[in-house]
């Protein structure tokens, strides 16, 4: 039987690659005051960030349940006796304990379920779920894709970059150093970037406007001299994501670079013209 993958909404896998890979996705919910959606299925990209400029009230998101969990696992475990099932950060998130509770509440136990901490969010945990679906369509076991997952985890880096840190400040995300980088921003006006550090977002560095910190990246993308991977997600800039991959495959053209767009779990924080690119 074939491994059957698992991932959450705030992987940022469009539609058409979860059909085209075999992966399941279990929607994040997004919250603004009483109302409640579920990511991609409820409320659209163009009207999420219209309403997080907008709305006076800040949106938050929250986990699936576990039953939401368990009913996916039930239903994969009708055709398969193995399933790996690949979540966000739990640094910050709560979607991988209550991935783990999921599991513990279905009734076929002879299914093995290994729920993983992909130490990242939107395409990293994103390319490791595709990583995960491909070992499995090539025929492999649990054991062979559990060891691509790891692998995969291993290789990624991934940079943010911010148009603006309102929207990360709002949701709490810089922690203690934010009243120090909001006072350098409104002073300098600069731009923040982020990147992955064992499953955090952390600042890297302050650039001095939008394209200089897109030259950055792209700077970043010519360094890498194994690109394997590359993402590129927006919230609304897509012209700038299809720049940048046009760089890419300039460079290389045997490079076929996925553009995306955040959905809500990263978008809440990282604010309109934002771009997250993660290497492999």
């Amino acid at each position: 039987m074939t491994v059957k993958v698992v991932t959450d909404s705030a992987s940022d896998i469009t539609r058409e690659d979860a059909e085209k890979f075999g992966i399941e996705i279990v929607p994040v919910y997004l919250r603004f005051g009483e109302q409640v959606y579920r990511d991609n299925i409820d409320i659209t990209g163009d009207e999420f960030y219209t309403r997080l400029t907008s709305d006076p009230v800040h949106p938050s998101t929250a986990s699936p349940s576990p039953g939401d969990f368990s009913t996916i696992y039930e239903k994969l475990s009708a055709e398969t006796d193995e399933i790996v099932s690949i979540h966000v950060t739990s640094k910050h998130s709560s979607v991988y304990s209550s991935a783990l509770a999921g599991m513990k509440s279905i009734k076929k136990k002879n299914c093995r379920i290994e729920v993983i901490d992909s130490k990242g969010v939107s395409m990293w945990q994103g390319l490791i779920a595709i990583a995960a679906a491909k070992a499995a369509a090539a025929g492999g076991n649990l054991n062979n894709v559990m060891n691509k997952v790891n692998e995969t985890i291993s290789q990624l880096r991934a940079v943010a970059l911010l148009d603006t840190i309102k929207y990360i400040v709002k949701g709490g995300r810089l922690g203690m150093a934010a009243p120090a980088i909001s006072k350098i921003e409104s002073i300098l006006h600069v731009k923040l970037m982020l990147a992955l550090h064992d499953g955090e977002l952390r600042p890297s560095g302050m650039v001095r406007s939008q394209k200089k910190g897109i030259d950055k990246i792209r700077d970043m993308i010519k360094s890498a001299s194994h690109l394997e991977e590359l993402a590129i997600g927006y919230t609304t800039t897509i012209e700038e994501a299809r720049a940048l991959s046009e760089y890419a495959t300039s460079l290389l053209p045997n490079l076929v670079p996925h553009i995306y767009r955040l959905g809500p779990v990263l978008g809440v924080h990282a604010g309109p013209g934002a771009l997250v690119t993660v290497f492999k």
